[in-house]
């Protein structure tokens, strides 16, 4: 009877011991396994971030600095890329909405198209910063350079070089987004200041560097000699069309300037190909964009506007910009 009261006990003993391994285990499953995503903690907010297009070299920048921004804050990023769609972009945001992230970065694709983006997360309850681009809809804050000064810098140079008089061309990026808006804005109030500058011809080649190329040959059959100056909005499609010129053997007669001071572009206005090119800066753009993000996710109050500075390069001033 001792033995078998002992062997009971043990057997009891043993079942406890199970079933509070088996409560343990359950308390330490994570949540992915119940299918339910989750926001990080507050020491390691997760943050989403969609992206306008990894293929443009502005873009790559603004990625690179948030990845590093991050590893600083000790932050997690969920980058993606919208590959110019506005469509996509609204399906990522609502991707994150449902894998409930600390707080959204959204550098849009478009001004309206894009809008969609920011109500979904502002219904959803999670704060969304708008990086570099702006939409109609209006997120928890805003962080970007204003892009009608870059124009006034890079047209109003060309007007200085021409003495306020002569025929330019300017190569619009996609239209419909902020920053071609901007631009355009501010490239035009140059031209109503000079009665002496005339606009030959202006086109989108959507920020791209091939398109622009081919719109600049195309200009060259078009206008050839009479070409003075181009105004591209950014600097991959400044690289295209000083290409062109360069195989129509026009670049010493003509002028070039873009925006964004990507490293192609800052190499050639060392080299005294490109004529100038305006800095904007995409490490500024994004560390603050990530502080905010990670500032509103914790509920802390913020700036709703931050606006970084262009700033003008040409070869007097180009080594201050080129990376060692």
């Amino acid at each position: 009877m001792q033995i078998m009261n002992a062997m009971t006990r043990q057997c009891w003993l043993g079942l406890m011991v199970t079933a509070v391994l088996a409560l343990g285990l359950a308390g330490c499953r994570p949540a992915e396994s119940t299918g339910e995503q989750v926001g990080g903690a507050a020491d390691r907010p997760v943050i989403g971030v969609t992206l306008l297009n990894l293929s443009s070299e502005f873009i790559v920048m603004l990625d690179d600095a948030l990845q590093a921004k991050a590893k600083e804050l000790g932050v997690e990023l969920i980058v993606n890329d919208a590959q110019r769609s506005p469509e996509r972009q609204i399906q990522q945001v609502e991707s994150f909405v449902a894998r409930k992230v600390d707080a959204i970065i959204l550098n849009p694709c478009e001004v309206e198209a894009s809008s969609p983006a920011v109500d979904r997360a502002k219904e959803a309850g999670i704060p969304i910063v708008n990086v570099n681009s702006e939409t109609r809809s209006t997120p928890d804050a805003f962080v970007g350079s204003r892009d009608e000064e870059s124009a006034r810098l890079a047209m109003g140079y060309l007007a200085d070089r021409l003495g306020g008089k002569g025929n330019l061309v300017m190569i619009q990026g996609y239209m419909g987004q902020a920053a071609q808006l901007k631009r355009d804005q501010g490239a035009r109030e140059v031209l109503a200041a000079h009665s002496g500058l005339t606009l030959l011809a202006e086109q989108t080649a959507e920020w791209d560097r091939a398109k622009a190329m081919s719109l600049m040959e195309n200009w060259i059959q078009s206008h050839g000699d009479r070409i003075q100056a181009v105004f591209a909005q950014n600097d991959e499609m400044a690289m295209g069309a000083l290409i062109a010129l360069e195989q129509a053997g026009m670049k010493d007669k003509v002028r070039v300037a873009g925006v964004d001071a990507i490293a192609d572009a800052l190499q050639a206005v060392k080299a005294g190909r490109l004529d100038a090119t305006v800095f904007q800066d995409a490490r500024g753009q994004a560390g603050a964009a990530l502080e905010t993000a990670v500032a509103l996710a914790r509920g802390e109050a913020v700036e709703r506007e931050n606006y970084i500075p262009f700033q003008l390069v040409t070869r007097d001033n180009v080594d201050r910009f080129l990376k060692p």
